[in-house]
């Protein structure tokens, strides 16, 4: 599990959670850190957009559709409710666009 990979993971909040895409931030020993990511984009606020980064080579990283990182919050997971083989990957220009947006 590397930075970058794209995942699917068990996201809970509360009481309840779905398995739900993710984007591998870093990985500790017992827990990753991980990006949502969406399909669900038009119908959000625009400081919500603001917070979306479009992956412009989504196919190449496993989808079907135009998904998005929500880059709104770093979510820190275990590691065993992740699947173990990954959807796929962002591209190098995909990687380089987070970082940029992400210190920007």
């Amino acid at each position: 599990m590397k930075p970058f990979e794209i995942y699917i993971a068990y996201i809970s909040w509360g009481d309840d959670g779905k398995r739900r895409p993710v984007l591998v931030w870093s990985k500790q020993e017992n827990e990753v850190s991980v990006f949502g990511i969406t399909t669900q984009y038009q119908n959000k606020s625009a400081a919500i957009q603001s917070k979306y980064l479009a992956i412009n080579d989504w196919q190449q990283a496993g989808f079907d559709k135009q998904s998005y990182i929500d880059t709104c919050k770093i979510i820190d997971i275990p590691i065993t409710t992740v699947d173990i083989i990954p959807i796929g990957e962002l591209s190098a220009e995909d990687k380089q666009r987070l970082i940029d947006f992400l210190i920007s």
